[in-house]
């Protein structure tokens, strides 16, 4: 399933991020009992099903690990992902060297991003948006180019 869509949400006092839905449907149903999340690019924070994270995992296992970028990625990558169980109600508790590293505040966004999820600081989502909008022909242009 591709995931789409932005939900503005909100972390509780105990940083836990209320998945939607029809997003948790998306994921797997009553089916999805865990999550990962893992640092991201642009300072947002991406969140994976098992079988995406895997999937992920797959495709960095083919590149060479002799080569020093490859490795302190994975280091980066791989070292600072956890798993996250679901709660009763669909929440996943952001823990806090995450929530850091993101520098999520109270106000999120979550977005559908093909294949994960991300989430970013809504302030910081809205200044992304904002800067790269007005360039989004020009940017689709370049992602579409073989």
């Amino acid at each position: 399933m591709t995931l789409t869509g932005t939900w503005p949400r909100s972390l509780d006092e105990k940083g836990r991020l209320a998945v939607p839905s029809r997003l948790r449907a998306d994921l797997g149903g009553d089916d999805l009992k865990a999550l990962f999340i893992a640092p991201w690019t642009d300072m947002s924070l991406a969140i994976f099903t098992p079988t995406a994270f895997d999937a992920l995992s797959a495709r960095m296992s083919d590149k060479s690990a002799a080569k020093l970028d490859v490795r302190s990625y994975m280091r980066l990558f791989y070292g600072q992902a956890e798993k996250l169980d679901l709660d009763a109600q669909g929440r996943l508790r952001i823990p806090e060297r995450l929530k850091a590293l993101a520098e999520l505040q109270r106000e999120v966004v979550l977005l559908g991003v093909s294949d994960h999820l991300e989430l970013w600081d809504r302030t910081r989502w809205d200044e992304y948006v904002a800067k790269l909008s007005p360039q989004f022909d020009e940017i689709a242009e370049q992602a579409y180019e073989d």
